[in-house]
């Protein structure tokens, strides 16, 4: 029986948020906290996978305790039990740190019972990195397969998986040993409604809480503001682009003013 661990975070609405003019940092109180979509996409095609296959799809969040709510909404989805690591020492953490402390849960989940895949969206919304799911595979050891647009085939028994990875020309074709590492594009799948049994199991639903004094061998240097050796020092709004200038006149009397206009522009050419 498989058991795939969906990795997720709960982030600020980004159609919504907006920036502080005096800080030029994020206002994270001005939206609405939400499952990160790409996320969304990772549990769905775990779901999806366990009901081809057989086996149970686990989630796995680090944050603050309100992102409890984003374990319900995946078990909505469909996922059949949730962790959440939730520490202050866990708080200020780039994606090195992060990537530490979820797969230190993740030894300790697999002890419960072994890990065949870890599915991972392939970024976060408010981050943008996609550097969170190569960690943990790195750290685990296992192979990472980025920008997974298809499964075409899951085998427990004979250990391997064959995906198609998104490519800026095409797609490839992977073979992997199992167990393995996915981060999935959004294309992967289309979301599902919630059927009514779901959202009640999701409503009663109380995942399994760690704090950093629960997790095996963790070395706290590699935790939190201390194991983040990257600092977002400024984070700012980009102006508003200027308005266009409509050129007018014959053919060439319009090219020849777009020519002086780019020749103006001696820094395109340095």
């Amino acid at each position: 029986m498989l058991h795939i661990v969906a990795c997720i975070k709960q982030v600020p609405d980004t159609k919504i948020i907006k920036m502080n003019p005096k800080t030029n940092t994020m206002d994270r109180a001005s939206a609405p906290a939400i499952l990160n979509p790409y996320d969304a996409h990772a549990v769905e095609e775990a779901v999806r996978l366990k009901k081809k296959y057989g086996g149970i799809v686990s989630v796995l969040t680090m944050g603050p305790p309100p992102a409890v709510k984003a374990i319900k909404k995946c078990i909505e989805l469909g996922a059949d039990e949730g962790y959440m690591i939730s520490d202050r020492a866990f708080a200020g953490a780039d994606t090195l740190a992060t990537s530490y402390a979820l797969t230190k849960a993740l030894e300790k989940i697999a002890k419960q019972r072994p890990i065949d895949l870890i599915i991972c969206g392939k970024m976060t919304i408010d981050g943008d990195t996609g550097q969170v799911g190569p960690g943990i595979a790195r750290r685990l050891n296992i192979p990472p397969l980025t920008g997974v647009n298809k499964v075409v085939e899951l085998n427990k028994e004979k250990g391997y998986a064959i995906v198609h990875r998104k490519l800026e020309d095409g797609y490839e074709v992977v073979k992997s040993q199992l167990p393995c590492l996915f981060t999935v594009e959004k294309d992967i799948n289309d979301i599902s409604f919630a059927p009514l049994p779901n959202m009640i199991k999701a409503a009663r639903y109380q995942p399994t809480i760690w704090t950093a004094d629960d997790l095996e061998d963790v070395d706290r240097k590699q935790l939190g503001l201390k194991g983040s050796p990257t600092i977002v020092s400024k984070v700012w709004a980009p102006p508003k682009p200027e308005g266009g200038k409509i050129l007018t006149g014959t053919k060439e009397e319009q090219v020849n003013e777009l020519l002086s206009i780019i020749l103006e522009k001696k820094e395109l050419f340095s």
